[in-house]
């Protein structure tokens, strides 16, 4: 018996980016196991990926290409071979690159976080052909858009630094199921002494194990965050010399922060004024004190602003200083990899093309003639984006040719005419950044592709021979594009540049982060220094100074709908990956609402009670659980489960929206109003 190990990396959306270890006999994959050489994942995987063989293996899998035979939606697909599909996608896109290429939509996100199987030769295709633009907001945009502003990039703290912290405020994230490494450091930093502060408006698996739980109400964040700020401000506690030499704008945050006293913002955030002294408190007297952001804070109307308003407490303290004290919503400015150089935008010339927002798919695929033809990789719009009646209906067109490459026939794959079987995390090569931590992983092939599937790049290669489109640069090898992911100036003028040698040998490098970034200011703002007041943003006609924004559908015991809805991932999942893995399906159980206790007796709706979810946009129907993890007046639907598994053939995005936040053109997930009713 032959066995090997090859090293690799978890490809997820996930800002834990772990390096994984494949143990592989006679050519088949056994085993995935956290590598434990490398400090952030440290030996460790979550449930979902510790299964990664059973999703390569899955009985499901796709492994051939597969043409549509039966309506739209329907599932009714037949075998055929790559010949057949490749020429058959060329002899339909032809003649739409050839006069309106503008027609043509990439669809892709986060399905996998590679390099140069996300957007490499697939975004230079794009690029060369002249398609529409995709604005990809559907996940992180508003709170992006909202660092930048502040502090110049998604940059923070380096996350292993958090094992110094003597506070730790953990805002809007639940580690425990989305971000476990970072959950193993806060337990660590909590056996030297640390506190942990959970702010969320679920009472989640996390705020179980914090030392205090503050269940905001959806999209408050930035009024809590400016009541802290004028607590800090009244009371002295503030780094006058870090403010005087390394932020800028401060006389108009002050005079913001001061019309936000803490009885103001426990009235809108519905917490005790008496938590908001103390956290402030704490805050302020803490040496050192972390916040963890997470996306949650930025899926609301005012989400951007919130984000920039917590990423401004920092600064005020002067945490910046210290190892273990900052912020950490994102690293992924740290890294030095030439995004640049693989995508290559500098080829798109077609002034015609459209930039389409991923997150209002549905009103664009129902805008006349602004898309003809989709290829969807990397993503399942029919499952994730918001108002989903309106994005099946727009799949659902019989003018709309849509190609999809996929692992596995999801909700999206039904609606294809033609569906391409693609490689999985085991079978291709890539190389990983991470917005958690700030270190690049290398993923190296443990097996050959199963079946007939190929690499996403492959596929966009063969495509474009079978187009006729004659530019070496689509035709880059995977292993090529590894280098060149290396070239960019930054990492070559670097003191430590990052080698292919040292990531060959090792399966991941760090990228040169100090411990401290900001100690002495040197933030990648305009000015240098963290800008409480965004000139940019006032150019652009916005508030150049963070404020609270209340959602765009606000919970009212009145109103038609009055019951606010979050919608967070279930445990076992990941957006809506790992759903058709049966082991993570049977722990999760089946789709699920969070009721307290007193909305649903207001209902007579019983734990376990099938319930009618509803608003204005559409119906969705799950098992009510009843649990005071769902605070009074707000209900959790957790997703996403893919549409077909559903009762009644929706998930919880049937019900979310499609309006955008303050900032970053962003999806607003958690600001929405529904009804329950019981179906018994």
């Amino acid at each position: 018996m032959n066995t090997t190990t090859i090293l690799g990396a978890c490809p997820h959306d996930c800002p834990d980016t772990c390096s994984l270890v494949t143990t592989v006999q006679d050519g088949v994959a056994t085993k995935v196991q956290g590598n434990p050489d490398h400090p952030m994942t440290d030996g460790v995987l979550c449930a979902k990926v510790s299964r990664y063989t059973e999703r390569t293996y899955h009985p499901d899998r796709l492994l051939y290409p597969m043409k549509r035979t039966g309506p739209k939606g329907s599932g009714q697909f037949a075998r055929i071979g790559w010949d057949e599909a490749l020429d058959t996608i060329a002899s339909r896109l032809a003649p739409l690159i050839a006069t309106r290429p503008e027609k043509l939509l990439p669809y892709s996100y986060a399905g996998t976080m590679g390099l140069i199987q996300g957007e490499s030769i697939a975004m230079r295709f794009f690029n060369v052909v002249g398609a529409a633009k995709l604005d990809r907001t559907i996940c992180s945009s508003a709170g992006g858009e909202a660092l930048t502003q502040t502090l110049g990039g998604k940059v923070g703290m380096k996350m292993g630094m958090f094992a110094e912290s003597k506070l730790i405020i953990i805002w809007g994230s639940n580690s425990i199921t989305s971000n476990i490494h970072f959950w193993r450091i806060a337990q660590e930093a909590k056996r030297h002494g640390a506190r942990l502060v959970c702010i969320d408006p679920r009472r989640s698996e996390t705020a179980d194990k914090c030392d205090l739980h503050l269940a905001i109400k959806p999209g408050t964040d930035a009024a809590l965050a400016l009541a802290l700020m004028h607590e800090l401000i009244t009371h002295g506690w503030l780094d006058h010399d870090y403010i005087a030499q390394y932020t800028l704008g401060f006389d108009d945050l002050r005079e913001r922060a001061m019309q936000w006293p803490p009885e103001r913002a426990a009235q809108v955030c519905g917490l005790d004024v008496h938590d908001i002294r103390q956290l402030a408190h704490d805050y302020a007297h803490t040496r050192p004190a972390g916040i963890r952001l997470n996306y949650g804070v930025q899926r609301s109307r005012g989400g951007g602003n919130a984000v920039r308003a917590i990423a401004c407490l920092p600064a005020l303290t002067g945490a910046w200083r210290h190892p273990g004290g900052g912020v950490l919503m994102s690293a992924t400015h740290h890294a030095r990899a030439n995004n640049i150089g693989l995508q290559r935008p500098d080829l798109h010339t077609n002034t015609k093309a459209p930039l389409i927002n991923m997150s209002t798919i549905g009103d664009a695929l129902h805008t006349p003639g602004l898309v003809e033809a989709m290829i969807v990789y990397n993503s399942n719009p029919v499952a994730v984006a918001p108002e989903s009646a309106k994005v099946v209906s727009g799949f659902a067109r019989e003018d709309l040719f849509t190609v999809v490459l996929e692992h596995f026939m999801t909700d999206t794959a039904d609606y294809a005419d033609l569906v391409l079987p693609a490689t999985t995390q085991l079978e291709h090569w890539d190389i990983h950044n991470s917005y958690g931590h700030t270190d690049v992983v290398l993923n190296q092939p443990a097996i050959a592709p199963v079946g007939e599937a190929k690499t996403n790049t492959q596929i966009f290669r063969e495509l474009s021979v079978r187009l006729g489109l004659d530019h070496p640069l689509l035709q880059e090898s995977d292993e090529a594009l590894l280098h060149t992911a290396l070239q960019s100036p930054s990492n070559l003028n670097s003191a430590a540049p990052v080698t292919w040698d040292a990531l060959k040998q090792h399966g991941f490098a760090h990228w040169p982060v100090a411990d401290a970034p900001f100690a002495q200011g040197g933030f990648p703002t305009p000015s240098g220094k963290c800008e409480f007041f965004s000139e940019r943003l006032a150019a652009m006609g916005q508030d150049p100074v963070p404020d609270y924004l209340p959602n765009h559908e606000q919970a009212d015991s009145q109103a038609t709908y009055p019951l606010a809805m979050i919608s967070p991932p279930a445990r076992n999942f990941l957006n809506s990956t790992f759903v058709n893995v049966k082991s993570l399906r049977d722990m999760e159980g089946e789709p699920l609402l969070e009721i307290h206790p007193q909305d649903a007796q207001a209902r007579q709706v019983n734990d376990g009670d099938m319930v009618r979810v509803f608003n204005a946009r559409g119906s969705y129907h799950c098992k009510a659980q009843v649990t005071t993890r769902a605070q009074p007046g707000m209900v959790v639907g957790l997703g996403v489960w893919w549409r077909k598994l559903g009762p009644n053939h929706t998930n919880v995005n049937e019900l979310t929206s499609q309006l955008l936040t303050d900032m970053g053109r962003a999806p607003v997930f958690y600001d929405c109003t529904v009804q329950v009713a019981s179906l018994r």
